[in-house]
């Protein structure tokens, strides 16, 4: 069920777990790799593209998610990447309709701004856009 992953992810980043591996280790059992990896990939890419304040960590999560189900491994030939690069636009396009921004600095209210969202909100962003994505590919009931 998608709030128990919402859940799951909340309390991985009570833990300690950066916004990123929040999103990408509670879809593991879905994707076929061990959370232990997942975390170590997706280390790097919290606090806005490694603390640099860019694009939103969960929402990178779920990136992570689209290459690790769209693409088919072909690294003779990627033949996906223009499949992957559409469903990323559309899951930015999703969250951003959603919190106003993709920017980290822009949703936590760096830039001058107001708050937007906090982490554990844009967390739950990401694992719900990214789990409506997981079903329609038919990963997930």
């Amino acid at each position: 069920m998608l709030q128990d992953r919402v859940e799951r992810a909340l309390s991985l980043h009570k833990k300690g777990y950066n916004c990123a591996q929040c999103v990408v280790c509670v879809y593991s059992d879905v994707i076929g790799l061990d959370e232990k990896t997942l975390f170590r990939v997706a280390e790097g890419f919290g606090a806005g593209m490694g603390d640099f304040q860019g694009t939103c960590g969960a929402l990178t999560g779920a990136f992570m998610l689209t290459g690790l189900t769209t693409d088919g491994a072909g690294i003779d030939g990627p033949k996906t990447k223009q499949v992957t690069y559409r469903k990323v636009k559309e899951l930015s396009k999703a969250f951003k309709d959603i919190n106003g921004s993709v920017l980290c600095s822009e949703l936590k209210g760096m830039t001058g701004g107001s708050v937007l969202r906090s982490c554990d909100g844009c967390i739950e962003d990401a694992v719900r856009i990214a789990g409506k994505m997981l079903v329609d590919e038919g990963y997930l009931d």
